[in-house]
């Protein structure tokens, strides 16, 4: 009853006409006078930020706001893989021989997530990870590794909530949002997907970087809203850090597994 509840007042507020006003007043020189409202409301930090918060013209300008290098140090390891955007850890693990995970009790096919089995057969018995993002978080996204573009695409039209309530009472968020998919080559020649997944309202991921070649903690693109990462791991590929659990905050540039 509640799961379908939730679904119902989803769809009813989840319209274009809805993402439209958000997105039309965040760009909007009016919304400049809630930034220090959304900073305290979210708590943000702001002694990272590169700019003053005066200089932000708009509630989207400063969301989509830099963060100093110094603040976000790249793990050095020539094997490490690092968290590629500032996020909570959702949950981490093994995809079966069926190829299926799940996220809050609820399973996933690669084949939907990818949009082909035959994609899809490349990562059964692999491992995956699911980073949220809150409105709060620096929403730029980084290159988790150093890598090779092989492939890169999008799938979906709509996206859904991405938090703690949608993932437990939504529609598959993960595998029906819009998002934007980048498959890499790593430098030990195993394959992973980074995924970039759209939010519901400001349905927006953006690219920076068009290279073929990915370098580890650089900029690749950002999230106009709260948003979603997940990576995806061929089998025998790497192996999760002993630190990494459910619910950890990590920043971009931490370590979260090594290569094998």
């Amino acid at each position: 009853m509640r799961e379908k509840l939730y679904q119902s007042m989803i769809e009813l507020t989840n319209g274009r006409w809805s993402s439209s006003i958000i997105q039309s007043f965040a760009r909007s020189k009016l919304s400049k006078s809630i930034i220090p409202t959304y900073i305290k409301y979210f708590n943000i930090t702001l002694q990272d930020v590169t700019r003053p918060i005066n200089d932000f013209s708009t509630l989207h300008d400063f969301f989509i706001r830099e963060v100093s290098a110094e603040s976000r140090p790249i793990h050095v390891g020539s094997n490490s893989i690092i968290s590629p955007v500032d996020a909570t850890v959702e949950t981490f693990g093994s995809i079966s021989k069926d190829g299926i995970f799940f996220v809050k009790d609820k399973s996933y096919t690669l084949e939907n997530l990818l949009g082909s089995q035959k994609i899809a057969n490349q990562f059964v018995n692999g491992k995956y990870i699911i980073l949220y993002l809150s409105p709060a978080e620096y929403h730029r996204i980084h290159a988790p590794v150093d890598g090779e573009v092989i492939r890169q695409y999008m799938l979906g039209k709509k996206s859904y909530p991405v938090n703690k309530w949608g993932l437990q009472y939504g529609r598959e968020a993960i595998s029906g949002n819009y998002r934007l998919l980048t498959e890499l080559s790593m430098p030990n020649k195993k394959h992973c997907f980074h995924i970039k997944v759209g939010a519901m309202f400001v349905n927006s991921i953006e690219l920076t970087n068009t290279s073929s070649v990915w370098k580890k903690g650089d900029e690749v693109g950002y999230f106009s809203f709260g948003s979603t990462v997940v990576m995806l791991f061929e089998e025998a590929s790497m192996e999760f850090s002993s630190a990494m659990k459910p619910g950890k905050f990590v920043r971009m540039g931490e370590i979260v597994a090594n290569m094998l």
